[in-house]
């Protein structure tokens, strides 16, 4: 059974996500402040759910402190808040959260972005037989090389499609532009962070009722949303 560390000074909110974890048969412990996460992580948590305005230590301090220490250096995190302000988001992310949610936000909406984080744990690109991947609308083949739309064949040319394939196997994950470019590009071919977002619109302009499936994540990379 998985183990979450659910941290909001707010009891009725804290209340209302273990409920929910709970009906997924997850493991839930409490901490109401950061001090107090800090020490409940000591428990050996899976993943922690953590809040950014909280008494005693902030969210963004907790954070740091989690990544500075090689026990929970690779510790999940996803920040839930309300703080919903672009440079918020893009601190909470370059302090390696592995996703930020504002409040507030749909149960079922949360258990699939934990549910993501959990699949995520495996090494990226370890996956190579994978052949098909489906997200809602979409659906990758990379035996045949086509990408289905809303049930529609669509054809793409091979970086947009590998770019979109590696995209697809991690939905709600934010991949910075350094990640893609190894991965998709290779660490022998030297191409900018303009060759990334090039491709993104390319991509976007195909997908078109669906592009804004692909969310931009300033001063990072980007994201697949899941999709339903």
């Amino acid at each position: 059974m998985r183990k979450i560390l659910l941290v909001d000074d707010e009891k009725d909110i804290v209340e209302m996500v273990r409920y929910n974890l709970e009906k997924e048969n997850y493991f839930v412990i409490t901490a109401y402040d950061g001090e107090e996460a800090l020490v409940k992580v000591q428990d050996s948590p899976d993943l922690v759910i953590l809040d950014v305005m909280m008494p005693k230590l902030n969210g963004f301090e907790v954070c740091k402190r989690l990544r500075d220490d090689k026990r929970t250096e690779k510790l999940p995190v996803i920040f839930l808040t309300a703080k919903a302000s672009e440079a918020d988001e893009i601190n909470g992310l370059n302090m390696g959260a592995n996703d930020y949610i504002v409040k507030p936000i749909s149960p079922k909406k949360l258990i699939a972005r934990v549910q993501t984080i959990f699949r995520n744990l495996e090494p990226l690109g370890q996956d190579d037989s994978l052949v098909q991947i489906d997200n809602g609308p979409l659906t990758i083949n990379r035996e045949k090389y086509l990408v289905y739309i809303a049930g529609e064949e669509a054809v793409f040319p091979k970086k947009e499609f590998e770019l979109l394939f590696f995209l697809m196997k991690f939905p709600g994950k934010v991949l910075n532009r350094e990640m893609l470019l190894k991965e998709v590009w290779g660490s022998d071919v030297f191409v900018g962070d303009r060759t990334i977002d090039v491709h993104v619109r390319k991509i976007r302009e195909k997908l078109g009722r669906f592009s804004d499936a692909i969310e931009t994540i300033k001063g990072v990379g980007y994201r697949i949303k899941i999709l339903s």
